[in-house]
């Protein structure tokens, strides 16, 4: 796995995943309340609709019972190819005052039934990128990548 600061503004985690771009993007799609979050993280809550303008709402919950709810829309949605969110706009393209990020996470098919998922995280600031960072961006997606790779290459 690879996680780094690519530019000012972009953070981005990747890794070569034993599973084909349909297998994670079904478990993205269909199964992201079992695998989104750090590791004893649950996400009780989610609703998509995987579309542009659709709207992409979660909720984490930490050991101690935190919640950290995020919402925004998705901007494009390839099947088995690309997954493109931001928080830049609530449902309805109504912006949002704060905006954070925007992720755009893809599923590359390699040889061997293999894939190169990428997720990057593309901030508004370098304050922003740097608040990410600091609250703990490669180890709270990384953790979160491993509860995926877990769920898609159990066979």
């Amino acid at each position: 796995m690879t996680a780094s600061a690519v530019s000012d503004l972009e953070l981005k985690i990747t890794r070569v995943i034993d599973a084909s771009p349909a297998r994670l993007y079904q478990a993205w799609t269909q199964q992201l309340a079992l695998w989104w979050g750090p590791h004893g993280m649950t996400t009780p809550f989610c609703e998509m609709d995987l579309r542009p303008g659709g709207v992409f709402r979660s909720r984490m919950r930490s050991p101690d019972g935190a919640e950290y709810p995020t919402q925004g829309v998705f901007l494009e949605v390839v099947k088995n190819e690309r997954i493109v969110f931001t928080d830049a706009y609530a449902e309805g393209w109504i912006p949002c005052p704060d905006p954070f990020f925007t992720c755009i996470t893809t599923f590359e098919a390699l040889p061997r039934d293999q894939t190169r998922y990428s997720a990057r995280a593309l901030h508004w600031t370098v304050a922003s990128r740097e608040q990410h960072e600091h609250m703990g961006f490669h180890k709270g997606w990384g953790e979160s990548l491993d509860r995926l790779v877990a769920l898609v290459e159990t066979r």
